[in-house]
């Protein structure tokens, strides 16, 4: 996405449509999945989700549409490490409206995950050097980084909100019911993003864009088609953590992505690897394998509070 805006492009609606846009991909596992079923008898129903889900689902795609908007502006108008900053406070937000809205346990694990995460964020941000565009009025550059945290915030109550779905869909909940799940929400995001690009005339402006594209007009398209394309699987793949385990690990993977992408920037965009750089992938790895370690002891201690004991029969106590 960054690629896009730093070689020229310069559509928000577009960029927001993209994250959603490649949704059909999603028909190929489902039609193979409703197939593998009618043959081995266990449903013959075409769609899992009930209506009152379905509702639910309409409005997380709306609200996806709202974070999807507010995060395409911030990665069009701010510098890298000051979007990636605030991208990283979602998972705070996650912490804390999963707290409240699934009650979540946090553990010590959980607690210093979320921490070292959020300070590897900040030390990559306030050393990092910026790339503000040239000629950007200052009233855009300060609305980006309100749009930057609002899309936190959203993502951070999106996540926990899902979750909920979720526990209290009064059904089966199976990976195929995730894959309709993502279907329906980002066919209604698309659809939200779509109405911005008509009423921006974006659709227009394509071709346009395209020939005046830094990299070349077939480039152009190579680079929208891969955007569309990887942002479905991560799409997939937040919701499938969330149903695998919970919306703060979906978070924190997030997260943890966020250094990754620096040190990947210095091999894609010849970016230097600062010792903050250093610093800020040694805190996230550390965050990680923090959550993941308690994530361990608790799996460890349920199994064997879970596991049968043997019981000592105290005979003196016994009648006959």
């Amino acid at each position: 996405m960054r690629l896009y805006f730093i070689k020229g492009g310069k559509r928000i609606w577009l960029s927001c449509w993209l994250q959603t846009v490649a949704w059909p991909i999603n028909f190929i596992p489902l039609a193979i999945s409703y197939l593998y079923r009618r043959n081995n008898n266990n449903s013959s129903k075409l769609i899992l989700m009930t209506p009152r889900i379905f509702m639910a689902t309409i409005g997380i795609g709306i609200l996806q549409g709202l974070s999807n908007y507010f995060y395409s502006y911030g990665v069009a108008k701010l510098p890298v490490s000051t979007n990636g900053l605030l991208i990283s406070t979602q998972l705070a937000f996650i912490a804390f409206f999963a707290f409240i809205i699934v009650k979540l346990k946090l553990t010590s694990y959980s607690i210093n995950s979320v921490f070292l995460l959020t300070i590897g964020a900040v030390v990559l941000a306030l050393h990092s050097g910026g790339d503000r565009p040239e000629g950007e009025m200052n009233k855009e550059y300060i609305l980006g980084f309100i749009m930057a945290l609002a899309s936190a915030a959203l993502t951070g109550l999106i996540f926990p909100l899902v979750e909920l779905i979720y526990k209290n869909a009064q059904q089966a909940i199976t990976y195929t019911f995730v894959l309709e799940f993502q279907t329906v929400y980002c066919f209604v995001t698309t659809v939200f993003s779509t109405i911005g690009m008509v009423i921006n005339n974006d659709f227009q402006a394509i071709s346009g864009e395209a020939k005046a594209f830094e990299l070349g007009e077939g480039r152009y398209y190579v680079v929208i088609i891969c955007i569309a394309i990887v942002l479905q699987f991560y799409f997939l793949g937040t919701i499938g953590v969330i149903y695998s385990a919970s919306s703060l690990v979906s978070g924190i993977l997030a997260t943890f992505l966020l250094p990754v992408n620096e040190v990947l920037a210095v091999f894609l965009y010849s970016e230097k690897f600062s010792a903050e750089k250093g610093i800020s992938l040694a805190l996230s790895l550390w965050g990680f394998a923090s959550y993941f370690y308690g994530d361990y002891k608790e799996n460890k201690k349920r199994k064997n509070d879970q596991s049968p004991e043997t019981k000592t029969i105290d005979k003196t106590n016994c009648t006959p």
